[in-house]
């Protein structure tokens, strides 16, 4: 992990901060501890009561103690873990009782996707608008010159996307010297989105003696190397509570031959409504949608091709009820946080296991039960296999035309198999008939010849 290389501490500290260790959490038991026991302000206590939230979740109290210290905080931990709350509380409780100005925000928390922007902002403005701070969301897709006039008009926190910022910066209209706390959130998620080279730049754009707050469900790779540059010295807290581990979900594989594949799915998802079905493609989403709709299942698509306004209309579709299933890509999957989600199904397998993670956290979220169901042909089965061995899961087999009817979770839960260790492939004998191999060389070799003579020469 990184390194020890100088770095000033950030506001709020006196002395260096302390070299990069990890912090185990000191309460599994969250039950036992409230939001009053963090040193957090009155008035955001009392909105969080308002809004039901009065339990801190285990990243909670393992971020938000450090967070308020100042200190420099790399936490590892699932979408749907609370982790908004764990950056957010200690970001607005450091930034009550300051002064906005005309674009030159005080903190800055950097998300991949709109989606993921907007569902912060929702959570974060009424606690900041009970300290008297003010937000502004940036993003693509939305008039940019509304988002002009609200950063003129002077903000505590920019809530952005990355390409979004940039075109801000590049205008004027936002500047990052006044930034005295930066949030990576979803970091692995902007990394495998090709963000990293924008990041890392406006990373070092920001004060280098400002507090900086990292999250992400991953840290290897492009991460890493973010820790490395811009975190040297820092607090770790690595959260991953049972109920947020893919393990932890119930998985089923169901083998159907590719020409069964749709009504298979129109079957599961009218069996187990409150689904949401993953495809590899923007094409394949929009096809399967209607698909599913055609068989009078209800379905809307989410994916990179609609407008903003188009995908805010789906997500209010399926959280009203109005849908039953949501079709999403893999781009999509970070994007999403709705409750009480009960069967993610993989229409089509993800091609690595850490898209199957982050598909398969969309369910089982905050101790409530979830189950997820990969669909394959019998040809796919053991690249499947493997990948969910590398997820760490084990997954119950089941041949699609024999499993019990109606598809619940239920039914699956009691029938199939355990999957087998995925076997290893091995190489395929090749029948070499007298003197074949030797007549390969000579035609080898004389294709070769052939290729080094000169052109006039053929």
């Amino acid at each position: 992990m990184p390194g020890e290389g100088a770095h000033s501490a950030p506001p709020g500290l006196t002395g260096p901060l302390p070299v990069s260790e990890l912090v185990p959490n000191p309460v599994r038991d969250a039950s036992s501890r409230s939001f009053t026991d963090l040193s957090l302000p009155r008035p955001l206590v009392d909105v969080l009561r308002r809004r039901g939230i009065t339990t801190p979740t285990p990243v909670q109290l393992a971020v938000v103690p450090d967070a308020l210290a100042g200190y420099h905080v790399l936490g590892r931990a699932r979408t749907g873990s609370g982790k908004t709350l764990a950056f957010g509380l200690p970001v607005l409780a450091r930034l009550a009782g300051g002064t906005s100005r005309p674009t030159a925000p005080r903190a800055l928390i950097l998300l991949p996707t709109r989606e993921l922007a907007l569902q912060v902002a929702d959570a974060l403005d009424p606690i900041a608008a009970s300290l008297g701070l003010k937000l502004a969301t940036v993003y693509g897709g939305a008039p940019i010159n509304k988002q002009i006039n609200r950063l003129r008009s002077g903000v505590d926190v920019v809530i952005a996307t990355p390409g979004r910022l940039n075109d801000l910066i590049e205008r004027r209209a936002c500047r990052l010297d006044a930034v005295e706390i930066t949030v990576l959130d979803e970091a692995d998620h902007l990394c495998d989105l090709g963000f990293f080279k924008p990041v890392d730049a406006l990373l070092a754009s920001t004060p280098q003696d400002g507090q900086r707050l990292l999250l992400s469900a991953t840290l290897d790779g492009q991460v890493d190397k973010l820790v490395r540059r811009h975190l040297p010295r820092h607090r770790l807290h690595e959260v991953d509570s049972a109920d947020e581990r893919p393990d932890a979900m119930e998985h089923h594989l169901l083998i159907a031959e590719h020409t069964e594949r749709v009504s298979i799915a129109r079957e599961l998802v009218t069996a187990n409504p409150r689904s949401i079905v993953f495809t590899r493609t923007r094409r394949g989403a929009q096809r399967l949608a209607r698909q599913l709709t055609q068989g009078d299942v209800v379905a809307v698509d989410l994916h990179g091709d609609l407008s903003q306004g188009q995908r805010e209309r789906n997500l209010k579709r399926f959280r009203s009820g109005a849908a039953s299933v949501i079709v999403a890509t893999d781009v999509a999957a970070r994007g999403i946080h709705i409750d009480g989600i009960g069967l993610v199904v993989h229409y089509d397998a993800p091609a690595e296991h850490k898209a199957f993670v982050h598909r398969s956290g969309r369910t089982a979220r905050a101790g409530e039960s979830g189950a997820v169901i990969t669909m394959t042909t019998p040809a796919g089965l053991h690249d499947v296999v493997t990948m969910q061995r590398k997820a760490g899961v084990s997954a119950r087999r089941h041949d699609a035309r024999r499993a019990p009817r109606p598809l619940t979770v239920e039914a699956l839960a009691t029938s199939g198999e355990t999957a087998p260790v995925a076997p290893q492939r091995t190489a395929r004998p090749q029948k070499q008939v007298q003197g074949q191999g030797q007549s390969q060389n000579r035609n080898r070799n004389r294709n070769r010849n052939r290729r080094r003579r000169p052109q006039h020469a053929r």
